[in-house]
């Protein structure tokens, strides 16, 4: 499949791609599972203003928290933090949402760290990653990938190019990569956050993603 194709077919912005409508798809059961969210103070762990915007969702405030170098949101309803979204104390809050980052924090140390933070943060809270087990895997668009050797995987970062991700020639940051991105399964997300509902996310019947839901009454 040529690159532009693969990478329209993954454009979260395109809307005819695939994950365009999945987070349409999960933004309207976000939307049902919290109807209150204009009222509700928000601590995004991970996230961007620009997600928000995309997804046109509006809260009382977003509190964004994010490590990586993104635009300052120019919404007066939102501020950002650029901190570890692991490091806590960010105060109270009404919920917390997290969108594809638990994947990404470095081993099961972290993930719980990050898990005490939901819980420390808001008495609710949405967190979804992508399912470990779903074929296709997400940041790569390769079947299988993360199943694969080490050294396999490493390869195909080195030549695999889908559109807007070109191949990582440079084999210590494609290995950097590599190891930074770990998915996770059911049981897995059930431990870390066992007093939450596990949503699936499916796609003709299939798993894609995992939504650890927990909504106060």
């Amino acid at each position: 499949m040529p690159s532009n194709t693969v990478g329209r077919f993954i454009d979260p912005n395109y809307p005819g791609s695939i994950t365009y409508r999945c987070r349409q798809q999960r933004n309207e059961e976000f939307k049902r599972r919290f109807p209150d969210l204009p009222e509700m103070r928000v601590l995004d762990l991970g996230g961007t203003a620009v997600s928000w915007q995309t997804l046109g969702l509006q809260a009382k405030s977003v509190t964004l928290v994010n490590l990586d170098h993104v635009e300052d949101p120019e919404e007066p309803w939102m501020e950002i933090l650029r901190t570890d979204a692991c490091a806590g104390g960010f105060g109270k809050y009404d919920l917390v949402f997290s969108n594809s980052l638990l994947e990404h924090l470095g081993g099961h140390a972290r993930r719980q760290q990050f898990a005490e933070v939901v819980r420390e943060s808001a008495p609710s809270w949405w967190i979804q990653t992508p399912y470990r087990y779903f074929p296709i895997e997400p940041h790569w668009v390769f079947p299988g990938f993360q199943f694969l050797p080490f050294r396999a995987r490493l390869a195909i970062c080195q030549h695999w190019s889908i559109g807007h991700a070109p191949a990582m020639k440079d084999a210590s940051e494609a290995a950097e990569l590599v190891a930074s991105i770990e998915l996770v399964s059911a049981a897995e997300m059930r431990n870390y956050f066992p007093e939450s509902e596990i949503w699936f996310e499916r796609i003709v019947g299939v798993p894609k993603s995992l939504v650890a839901i927990k909504a106060t009454a």
